[in-house]
């Protein structure tokens, strides 16, 4: 069975996931947010296998989300850090953390805390417009062609 090309869809959402869809891409990011990022480090933390995680990292290098920076020459031994690409990904992975804090953490509550650089305290992500700043939510948003949805031809 051929896996659907989901980076060739006119939309966002598609495109994102052909680049972190496979479940381990996420939380390989996590890790090498967090600090953890050589490739034993990330291994040992996930429990993933070996060969599903070097995929998993040769995607991300290839879609310039992570980047491999060699730290020991004899034997060559890498490491990987998130490039601006990752980065931006980074937000998106705390937009999750927010819906799973609120809807999956249970009574033992989030598992880990965010404190903001700029404030210093305990926070979360809010999502708010870039033009006037108030709060968004799909309760208040209209999805709208942009210039590159594709016009699909009727027969």
């Amino acid at each position: 069975m051929q896996r659907t090309q989901f980076g060739d869809m006119a939309c966002s959402i598609a495109r994102t996931l052909d680049v972190i869809g496979e479940p381990w891409s996420p939380l390989v990011l996590r890790n090498i947010y967090v600090g953890i990022n050589r490739f034993d480090q990330i291994q040992q933390s996930l429990g993933i296998s070996r060969k599903v995680l070097a995929e998993r990292l040769k995607w991300l290098v290839d879609n310039d989300v992570l980047e491999r920076r060699e730290y020991n020459a004899r034997p060559p031994r890498y490491e990987y850090a998130l490039t601006a690409k990752g980065t931006d990904l980074v937000a998106v992975l705390m937009v999750m953390v927010r819906w799973g804090d609120r809807w999956t953490a249970g009574d033992a509550g989030p598992p880990m805390l965010y404190r903001h650089h700029t404030c210093g305290q305990i926070s979360h992500v809010e999502l708010h417009c870039s033009v006037c700043d108030q709060p968004m939510h799909a309760r208040n948003v209209d999805v709208l062609p942009g210039p590159g949805a594709q016009v699909q031809e009727r027969a």
